[in-house]
């Protein structure tokens, strides 16, 4: 028996991205900074990253449980699989690009897309006091 789909096509689960990235990108979240010589108490507004996992809560939220269109169990949700390449492909733009700038911390941005510097190091064994 296949689970009841919430969206019927590809461009239902693209419009309900679209919209999760509107309602995220229009409700920053609030930093509580202290400005000035006086510490005055202001709220500094800080973009949202887009995340997968925000999306899957605001589909949650709004829709309906969307994990098993990502997860695609079985090839049940296989007419899915580009939108959903494409959702997650967005969501990593978002982070990788606002790390870049500096926008979203960028180690945590690195981390959460497997982005790492590999450096190589070679270890040279010298006798201390070498054979004459």
């Amino acid at each position: 028996m296949h689970p009841t789909r919430i969206f019927k096509a590809p461009e239902q689960l693209w419009e309900a991205f679209e919209k999760y990235v509107t309602e995220t990108k229009a409700n920053p979240r609030k930093k509580h900074v202290f400005v000035g010589k006086d510490a005055t108490s202001e709220f500094e507004l800080l973009e949202r990253p887009l995340t997968q996992e925000g999306f899957e809560i605001y589909c949650y939220d709004n829709y309906g449980c969307v994990n098993q269109y990502f997860d695609n169990k079985q090839g049940y949700y296989d007419d899915f699989v580009t939108i959903c390449s494409r959702i997650k492909k967005a969501i990593r733009r978002d982070q990788i690009e606002g790390g870049m700038v500096g926008q979203y911390n960028p180690s945590i941005t690195q981390r959460l897309n497997n982005l790492v510097d590999k450096v190589e190091n070679t270890v040279i064994e010298q006798p201390l006091f070498p054979d004459e």
